[in-house]
């Protein structure tokens, strides 16, 4: 595989060019005094790479380290490593524009005060906007705007923004959650041992969020807006970093935005904390999109995360780069599938044109080669690899106790697990200490080889996030978990989701095995007097079936077991398991408790993924 040079510092100079003021120091707070940023802990970067970290990722997180207000062209400002993400400030006629407002609000109010600062503080917020539907592009939302702002200034986002956010966010959040602390390295320790980054960023803040809904969507491609005097030309790019995304074009400025789909470094096709296999083939064709209807008339490309590329032949090269680079991940890795390798085969064969990989922008620091392949080879093939010996495995702990009896006893499997690190293997021994792990979790001399042989691999790593998973699960493994490492086992019911969305996510909470084993059936009719919805509820099989009883007027054929009359903000507090006074229509209270009790249960110990 050809290797990116150390002898070109090109992304040094755009990453510094238009430098106007550093934050000192560097630490962001809460109004209690509580730190939720400190890039000064990064400091350690400016030093020479140690043996403990891999000196590509090393300079990678150096230049995302860099903080500060940027000047990308007159007009269009930037704040960098205030969060993972970057907030962008456009100037308009009688105000700005807020792009990206970051994950927490205390970063993003920090970012607008800087800019204030140094640029004036008269200009009123005209317009907001959120690129994609992460939480690092729209939580820190309520620290630029109130919670509530004025309905005139426009919120945009593209279409399908607040589905994708809660479709994403509130189904499988708690597992993601507790994927990303590993992912983003949580609880690690900045330093040459520890957390020097995430590839895409330095790390998240751990401040207050927020979600001010858009009232303003972008449908089409093509669509344009005049915002506070700002012409902004759109382009929908649905199914690639995320669900729901948009670039946009400022022709007046010859600046062109491209959020997170042409980053610098190779994004995530998959992600490791978790989300649908993205589209890598739409990914590289709207790139080739951008390139065609912005590219040749643009002098910069920046986006919400790293550093822009400043010139048109520049910018066209990178874009083409990671058009390419998309392209060929997607159409070699079916290539080689049709003719009947896996995905993990593709992954180990599978090496990147010459030219793409001596890229700095296309090295795998966030995504890697090998995660992004196996995620293509799942989107079209399954988890199954066609191997029937695979078909129906044992669960770790049955399947690690075997190959314990097999290779004879804990301590032979790691006299040879041992033998294995000490020869340079650390991945395979990683492999046979996984079995022990499984098998027999607190066994202390599995845990500790486990520990180094993870080490080693994340002190190797060039990706960030292998390096971050290896390096939190060595230090569950030494330690036991750090404060934070997990997130909670519920995603929380917001009172400004909808009674449908809470519903949802009453659905993936609910104790269906629990309510099957007790036969558990029966129908609860919620009749919401405020906002004039009426629910039925049906348990039934361990499933919890709810119906919009206004969409549906011949639904309620069976009578149900309650009815209650309440308004939504008590039909929350029931959800939550709290005491409310409210109607009971007919019937009995007992269906509303049996309904709790399958709801509200207790967390109990999760299990990292160093345990699976």
């Amino acid at each position: 595989m050809a290797e990116p040079s150390f002898d070109d510092d090109d992304d040094f100079q755009d990453a510094d060019r238009g430098f106007i003021a550093a934050l000192e120091p560097g630490v962001i707070r809460k109004t209690n005094g509580d730190v939720v940023w400190n890039i000064d802990e990064f400091n350690f970067l400016r030093e020479d790479c140690p043996e403990t970290a891999h000196p590509y990722l090393w300079r990678q997180g150096l230049l995302n380290s860099k903080q500060g207000l940027y000047e990308i062209v007159p007009s269009i400002y930037q704040i960098r490593a205030f969060d993972l993400s970057n907030m962008t400030i456009v100037e308009g006629d009688k105000g700005i524009i807020i792009i990206d407002p970051l994950i927490s609000c205390e970063c993003a109010a920090a970012g607008l005060a800087i800019y204030q600062n140094h640029r004036g503080s008269s200009r009123p917020i005209t317009a907001m906007l959120y690129s994609h539907s992460h939480g690092d592009h729209y939580m820190g939302a309520a620290g630029v705007l109130p919670n509530n702002p004025d309905p005139t200034i426009p919120i945009i986002a593209p279409d399908g923004f607040m589905e994708a956010v809660l479709s994403e966010s509130m189904i499988a959040g708690p597992a993601m959650r507790q994927r990303g602390a590993y992912m983003y390295g949580r609880g690690l320790e900045r330093g040459p041992k520890g957390h020097i980054g995430t590839g895409l960023g330095m790390a998240s803040s751990t401040g207050t969020t927020s979600l001010i809904p858009p009232n303003l969507l972008i449908k089409e491609t093509g669509e344009e807006h005049v915002i506070d005097g700002v012409r902004m030309v759109f382009q929908m790019v649905p199914g690639t970093e995320a669900p729901a995304e948009i670039n946009f074009f400022f022709p007046d400025f010859k600046a062109l935005c491209i959020p997170e789909t042409a980053t610098n470094c190779m994004h995530n096709i998959v992600t490791l904390r978790g989300a649908q296999v993205r589209d890598a083939k739409a990914w590289s064709r709207y790139l080739d999109e951008a390139i065609v209807m912005f590219g040749y008339g643009s002098d910069v490309v920046f986006g919400s995360h790293n550093w822009p590329t400043f010139g048109q032949k520049e910018l066209i090269v990178r874009l083409s780069q990671q058009r390419d680079m998309y392209g060929y991940l997607h159409d070699q890795t079916v290539r080689l599938m049709n003719t009947g390798l896996t995905g993990i085969e593709i992954a180990e064969k599978l090496v990147l044109p010459p030219n793409i990989s001596k890229a700095w922008h296309c090295r795998g620091f966030y995504g890697s080669l090998s995660h992004n392949v196996k995620g293509i080879y799942q989107r079209y093939m399954t988890w199954f690899d066609g191997d029937p010996s695979h078909l129906w495995q044992y669960p770790p702990k049955e399947e690690g106790a075997r190959y314990i009896d097999c290779l004879g006893g804990l301590d032979a499997l790691c006299d040879k697990a041992e033998g294995y690190i000490k020869a340079g293997d650390s991945r395979f021994a990683a492999t046979l200490l996984g079995h022990a792990k499984a098998a027999h979790p607190s066994y202390e001399r599995s845990r500790l080889l486990l520990a180094t042989a993870y080490e080693n691999l994340g002190y190797g790593s060039e990706n960030a996030t292998w390096r971050n998973f290896y390096l939190v699960a060595a230090k569950e493994l030494r330690t036991g978990k750090g404060p934070g490492l997990l997130g909670g086992g519920r995603t929380p019911l917001g009172a400004s989701l909808t009674v449908e969305q809470w519903f949802d996510i009453l659905s993936v909470q609910i104790d269906g095995e629990k309510a099957a084993a007790q036969d558990l059936e029966f129908t609860i009719d919620f009749d919401i007097v405020d906002i004039e919805e009426k629910w039925r509820l049906i348990v039934s099989n361990g499933v919890l079936v709810y119906r919009d009883v206004n969409k549906h007027s011949n639904n309620s054929r069976e009578e149900a077991d309650l009815v209650i009359g309440l308004k939504k903000i008590e039909l929350l507090d029931v959800l939550r398991g709290n005491d409310v006074q409210f109607v009971v229509v007919e019937g009995n209270v007992e269906a509303l408790r049996l309904l709790v009790s399958l709801i509200i249960v207790a967390e109990g110990d999760k299990r990292g993924p160093s345990q699976i």
